[in-house]
């Protein structure tokens, strides 16, 4: 090929590129005063926010009782400064032609939202730790609670879950659904941020794991790798396009166990204190103090029609 060729080619390539037809459907168009939300800068929110939960895990700063005031004050500056810009970028996002006045109203929208969530920060700091806890007791292989907080994929996924979850409660578009896909990409366990979970709930290994937008948890939940809660179609409207916003994934009550590869699908329940065995497929309700395996499923009344 001759070194003529090049510019050529790569001008054709450029103009190509350059027609609206070829980029209209996956580009987003925004302002110099509209800020895009930063998957960068939401990674260091997300590890901010974890030397805040967790402190002296994790970062360089000594947390002796003396400083510890001043090693948070620090950091819970920090985060007000860097989160209050993410979330008036997502804000932004969706705004078309806004005027100034509109923007300084998202500015203020927006700091007030980051306020509000730094006071939930000691909330899910307890949830947290009832999430570590149950990760210990429920794993003889775990040494400490160190072990777990540093070491278990779980807890890195549930507490991009927990911060995802509360910035979503205060109505923060996007922001929480990248940092739950950051927490996916990291660890294979896929949590929406919608989904409601109690306190003391854990993921034995949890490579695989999905958990749907309107899943509900209960206390002292118990999951292992792989299992899904997911939904079993999607309902169309009149012109074939899916339904959003309908509750279609489970209910999973108060101390349930569910084993490895287990598939929930539907707004199903399962009752309080059951335990759902590996591999099983699940379609309809089971009530309070099932015990569900694999051989004993094709039996047992609890089908809902569709095979194993």
């Amino acid at each position: 090929m001759s070194y003529l060729e090049y510019p050529r080619r790569l001008k054709d390539t450029i103009e190509n590129l350059s027609r609206e037809d070829s980029y209209q459907a996956v580009c987003h168009r925004h302002y110099p005063d509209q800020p895009m939300p930063s998957s960068r800068i939401l990674g260091e929110i997300v590890d901010l926010l974890r030397e805040i939960i967790f402190p002296g895990y994790f970062g360089d700063s000594p947390t002796r009782p003396g400083s510890i005031n001043y090693y948070l004050g620090v950091n819970v500056e920090r985060l007000y400064d860097l989160l209050r810009q993410q979330i008036y970028a997502g804000l932004c996002f969706d705004c078309n032609h806004a005027d100034r006045n509109d923007l300084l109203m998202r500015k203020d929208r927006a700091a007030q939202i980051t306020l509000e969530f730094i006071e939930k920060l000691p909330v899910i700091r307890h949830l947290l730790a009832t999430d570590v806890e149950a990760a210990y007791l429920g794993d003889p292989a775990a040494q400490s609670n160190a072990e777990v907080i540093f070491c278990y994929p779980a807890i890195r996924a549930i507490t991009n879950y927990r911060i995802a979850h509360e910035l979503l409660q205060l109505n923060v578009p996007l922001i929480p659904r990248i940092v739950s896909e950051m927490a996916h990409s990291e660890t294979g366990i896929d949590i929406h941020p919608r989904a409601r979970i109690g306190h003391h709930f854990t993921i034995d290994h949890g490579t695989g794991v999905v958990i749907g937008a309107t899943s509900i948890i209960g206390n002292h939940v118990k999951i292992y790798q792989g299992v899904t809660l997911g939904a079993k179609s999607f309902p169309m409207d009149e012109e074939g396009n899916p339904i959003k916003g309908i509750d279609r994934h489970p209910i999973v009550e108060d101390n349930v166990i569910i084993y490895a590869q287990a598939t929930i699908l539907g707004r199903i329940t399962v009752g309080a204190n059951s335990i759902i065995g590996g591999n099983v497929w699940l379609t309809a309700s089971v009530p309070e103090n099932s015990k569900i395996l694999q051989e004993k499923y094709r039996h047992s009344g609890f089908l809902g029609g569709d095979g194993i």
